[in-house]
Parts: C-alpha cells; structure tokens; sequence
C-alpha cells in the first residue's frame, strides 16, 4: 500500500506542490522512454499474495504484527487490516522450470507462515473473501497500526465527503454504509507481474485487458461477503465501492472511480499515466526530496516517487508500474484481477494461464484491440466477476459462448502456444494449464466448491447459515493445506 507515512494534514499549496512535481517526474519517465534508458532484456515475472489470519473455526485474528515478527522475513508486509499479511516472491526469468519453482517458493513460504501462526493458534488463509467475515470485523479499529492506512482511510472519507456506501446485487444483496475503508481488507487477491519493454508496454497491457474476464471466470473464489451469497467474484464489486472517493452526483456526472477497468485500448504507457494526472487529484501529496531533472544530468536514474505513490492510489485491475532495479529502470504490468487460492498450486495455475495467453495474444498478427472492442471486454469483466465459470462471454470470431467453451476451444490453445514462446517446460506447461483445463470441462472454481459445500451442509447436513460458513471454511482450509487442486476437492454432485 506504499511507503510509511508521519504527516497527517495537507495544505493547499502541499497538494499544488505535490501536482507540478507528478507532471515533472511524467515529463521526465517520457525522456527515460524516448532515450531508450530503460531495461528491456529481462523477461521478468513476479507474484504477490495476500492472507487472511484466523483461528480454527476460521475467524479472523487480530494479529498480523505480532506474526509478523515471527515470521521475520522481509518477503511478507503488513496489509490493510490487522488480520491481513501479504507475501511478495522475488521476480524470476520466464524460461524452463520457472512455474514449478514459483510453486515450490510459495509453497514454502506459505508452510513458515503457516508453522508460525501456529504458535499463536492461528492459520493463514488463501481465499478471496473469507466466508466467515462478520461486520465486527470490519472496523476502523481493525486497521493496520501503520499511519499511511488511517492517513489513506481520512483521505478517501474527506474526498468522498460522505460514508461509503456497498450495494452488491447477486444471489442476494448487501446494502450497506461503511464509515471507513476497512471493508477493503475484505478483499485478498493474488498479483501478477510483467516485465515488459516501453515499446510492448500498450500491447501487453491491451491483452491483459482482453483476458481478464476469462482469468475471473476460471479462478473466481469470492462468493460470499458477511454471510450472503453475492458474485462468484464478489472481491470485484467490493473493491470498486470500497475504494470510492465519489459520491452520487459525482460518479452520476462521469467522474472516473479510483478502481476501474478503464475506458479505452492504449498505445503506450504513457497513456495511463497522463490519465492519472489529468483525472485524479492526489490522496497522499507528498514530496520526496529527489530532484528527477538534476539526477538525470548527472547521470543517474531517478526513482520518481511522487510518480509512482500517484499511481499507487489508482487501483486500475491492470495497473502500469515505473521501478528501478540493478540501477536501470523498468515497467511492469501489474495484473490484480484474481483472488487468493485456493490452493498454491491453483494459483500457479492461474500464473500459467495468464503469462501464456498475454503472450500468446501479443504474438497475433491482428492486436487483440483491433478485434475486441474495449467495451466488450469491459463488459465480459463484470459478466464473469458475477456469474464465474457459467458466465457467457464474447470473443472476437466466437461470438457470445459459455466461458467454459471459450476456454477450451480458444483460450487454452492460445496459452499453451504462448508458454511455448516463452520458452517454459512443456510438462509444467501441460501440468499447470492442465488444472485450467480441468476446471473448465468440471465447471469447478473456488467459488463453485463454495457455493455447492455450503448448500451440501445447509440441505443435507441441516447446519444454519453461520455454522454452515464455519464448516465450509474449515473444510476449504483442508483442502488448501494440502496443495491440491480446488476440482479435485471433495465435492457433492449437482
């Protein structure tokens, strides 16, 4: 969520100040470009994730400092809330093994958090929204002690200029006003990064786009939000409402929310990030005392940091990332459109599916964007955050099919492919892009095995709502502990 922070009031002139240096550092990230300063030979990928921390029956736990300092790795930080941590993987080169060495790494990790809660009765939970989340749980209290968190909740709160309100229609709904940004925290995803060069930026950043519905409807894990069953992806809805600093008439005049998908196919990086500074004001103003410009005259490569903390409270599903690694700067796409879990390997399967279908779109003689047309793929995200693997989606050449069918007779191939260009195993390639295939013809998600064990205990095993929750999640964190697919679950039929 970005660097520490101890001042918790902005002037006029702070957020002035804070504005003209955002353009400076853009005019500067346009030089970087246009003189080919940045690094383009390294064909890096990286994964994030984010934890719940609870106790056996699943309930979440106040702890993430306290485990933290057991943990006492640098790969795993504070999230939004204290029952919140987050695990970053050192970047690897896309070639050969790199899949089941991403498996290996996160599993690993997740096992040392995992024997750490322990010793504070606690486990760590993979999952998009925890099922058992109550509204108690969900309060300004419960955020991260770190200050850039409450200083980010007054932000939001002052720009909106009223209490957020959360209105998500599915199988039932949720109405409700949320007086802090806690319910954010809610929402625990997986992020995938790219390496890409300046001049692939736009293209790899247009497929991401394009693929995003399909990467929802195959690893949605987020049906239930405080008790209610809502979107197979509900993380999606909540996320976009959570993070608002609109009100009514604001967002009713077309003012851009903080968390969108987009508006439109780009050309070049540069896109996105005139689009942050002409449409949004700063939530965090403040200045670092690099001086981009001078840097540059000397011969050295500045960091951008008024850029980069800009970016870094616009949460687009696919988000540019400026960095500087090695001393030579680079871009990533960040890809933010998937939940946690269900299991590490699911996860990796998701990686496999996302990394070689963006490259096997970029690899097309026509662009995706030429095909597609930006609306429909805005369209196709929002239809598969709600109906996940049973969603119909259009694809250009297929017209309107179940998204199960596009991903078996279009999609997959189109991964597969694209992992071969990248030079990756052929057996982690057909292992891992096997889960996705196997997800696709039992039309089982993490969402799907949610819905149908929670049903299982309420019909069969007559439990209530709360304890069928209970249950489900114990069951769920069974399941994820011991690294197997989600479709190979136990599961009741129908």
């Amino acid at each position: 969520m970005g660097q520490d922070i101890d001042q918790i009031r902005f002037t006029r002139e702070d957020r002035q100040r804070y504005r003209d240096k955002v353009k400076r550092n853009l005019a500067v990230l346009k030089h970087l470009i246009d003189t080919g300063a940045f690094e383009v030979e390294r064909k890096l990928v990286g994964v994030e994730v984010e934890f719940y921390v609870v106790d056996g029956d699943g309930a979440p736990m106040m702890i993430n400092a306290e485990l933290l300092s057991r943990i006492e790795s640098e790969d795993f930080q504070t999230e939004l809330a204290q029952y919140n941590i987050e695990f970053n993987l050192a970047p690897h080169k896309i070639v050969g093994t790199v899949l089941r060495e991403i498996e290996e790494e996160l599993e690993t990790s997740f096992l040392h958090a995992h024997r750490r809660a322990q010793e504070l009765d606690a486990h760590v939970v993979m999952i998009g929204i925890l099922p058992t989340l109550s509204d108690l749980h969900v309060t300004i209290q419960n955020l991260s002690a770190n200050p850039r968190y409450h200083l980010l909740n007054e932000q939001i709160l002052e720009a909106r200029g009223e209490d957020l309100q959360v209105i998500i229609e599915g199988e039932e709904t949720l109405d409700l006003n949320a007086s802090s940004i806690t319910m954010e925290s809610a929402a625990t995803s997986v992020q995938l990064h790219l390496q890409v060069s300046p001049a692939r930026f736009g293209r790899v950043w247009n497929a991401a786009q394009a693929i995003s519905a399909a990467q929802v409807a195959v690893g949605a894990n987020s049906p239930f939000l405080l008790g209610k069953q809502l979107w197979r992806e509900t993380r999606i809805a909540l996320f976009e409402q959570t993070i608002d600093t609109r009100s009514e008439e604001l967002a009713a005049q077309g003012v851009r929310p903080r968390v969108w998908f987009g508006e439109r196919w780009i050309d070049s990086v540069g896109d996105l990030f005139d689009e942050n500074v002409r449409y949004y004001p700063a939530l965090l103003p403040l200045l670092d005392d690099e001086e981009p410009e001078a840097l540059l005259r000397g011969g050295g490569v500045p960091h951008l940091p008024e850029l980069t903390l800009h970016n870094g409270t616009i949460w687009r599903w696919n988000r540019p990332i400026y960095d500087v690694a090695r001393g030579k700067p680079h871009l990533r796409v960040e890809n933010r459109v998937l939940p946690a879990g269900p299991s590490c390997v699911d996860i990796v399967a998701n990686a496999a599916f996302y990394y070689g279908l963006v490259r096997g779109l970029m690899d097309l003689d026509e662009p995706i964007e030429q095909q597609l047309s930006f609306a429909a793929a805005a369209d196709n995200f929002r239809t598969a955050a709600h109906d996940g693997i049973d969603a119909r989606l259009f694809w250009p050449g297929v017209g309107i099919v179940p998204a199960s069918e596009l991903l078996l007779r279009t999609l997959l191939p189109l991964a597969h492919e694209g992992l071969d260009a990248w030079g990756v195993d052929r057996r982690d390639r057909d292992h891992y892009l096997g889960i996705i295939e196997q997800r696709a013809l039992r039309r089982v998600t993490g969402a799907t095995w949610q819905i149908r064990t929670f049903r299982m205990l309420r019909e069969r095993d007559g439990l209530d709502r709360r304890d069928a929750l209970v249950e489900m999640t114990r069951r769920y964190m069974t399941g994820m502990r011991a690294n197997e697919p989600v479709h190979t679950w136990p599961l009741p039929q129908g």
